[in-house]
């Protein structure tokens, strides 16, 4: 919808609106000037709002069978009590050893060109007539004469390599009806006005909690693994937010 303004003002308006938006967040920073980045407080996982169950496809049930005269019960883990984390709210220690390297190159050529030529010498003997209709004259032969041509070239190379180590304890927030556990974990650690955030979650086995209560982060399914932080440095290491809002709506 225009309603009537002009491309200029229209963009000063746009930029207004970003503006706005961005300084919902701006009033909250500016009032932490000179203070450490607060730590969040230690809650409930499942009663934060942005938590959500787990729902994956689950086996057919199969009834207990019991052995008559027997202590074993089939399908048991252990004969005597497992210390491993198996219920919501136990603890396990995830072992992240993160190692990766990637390298891609491509390139793209491309040229075209087209030319077309059309005349009218001989049209039903109205050629003669095309100086009446036009203000200059015409040579019917050479009436139309297109020509274009395009090239693109385009490369590009990607060259990327992490590297994590870190242990991190999550906490079992559900067990799912097939057995496996939902984990969830997180960790702040705060030196001067720095604050680094390391969360993990996923879906994972009992059996493949080690005798010593850990798990190593490849055997956790539908792992989602977030590494970050927020304070002075992570805000110089960021662009400032009028060239983010710049970069979002300038089309060119």
């Amino acid at each position: 919808m225009n309603f009537g303004f002009s491309s200029t003002t229209r963009g000063l308006i746009c930029l207004g609106l970003a503006g706005l938006v961005a300084g919902c967040g701006m009033s909250t920073r500016l009032a932490e000037v000179g203070r450490e980045p607060p730590l969040t407080q230690i809650q409930n996982p499942v009663q934060s709002p942005a938590y959500r169950p787990v729902s994956m496809p689950m086996p057919v049930i199969q009834p207990r069978e019991r052995a008559a005269n027997s202590l074993w019960r089939h399908g048991g883990r252990a004969f005597f009590k497992d210390q491993r984390a198996a219920q919501v709210g136990d603890i396990v220690t995830v072992l992240i050893s993160i190692e990766d390297k990637a390298t891609i190159s491509n390139r793209t050529t491309r040229a075209r060109t087209n030319a077309e030529d059309a005349s009218a010498s001989a049209f039903l003997g109205f050629e003669a007539s095309l100086g009446r209709l036009l203000p200059d004259a015409v040579d019917p032969t050479k009436l139309i004469d297109l020509d274009s041509s395009s090239s693109t070239s385009g490369q590009g190379t990607i060259d990327r390599g992490e590297t994590i180590e870190l242990k991190i304890a999550a906490v079992i927030t559900q067990r799912l009806p097939n057995g496996n556990l939902v984990l969830l974990g997180r960790q702040e650690v705060r030196v001067n006005f720095e604050v680094r955030q390391l969360q993990i979650m996923g879906v994972i086995r009992p059996e493949d909690v080690q005798a010593n209560n850990t798990i190593s982060y490849e055997k956790i399914a539908e792992a989602r693994i977030s590494y970050g932080g927020k304070g002075h440095i992570s805000d110089v290491q960021q662009a400032r937010y009028g060239q983010q809002v710049f970069d979002i709506i300038w089309p060119f």
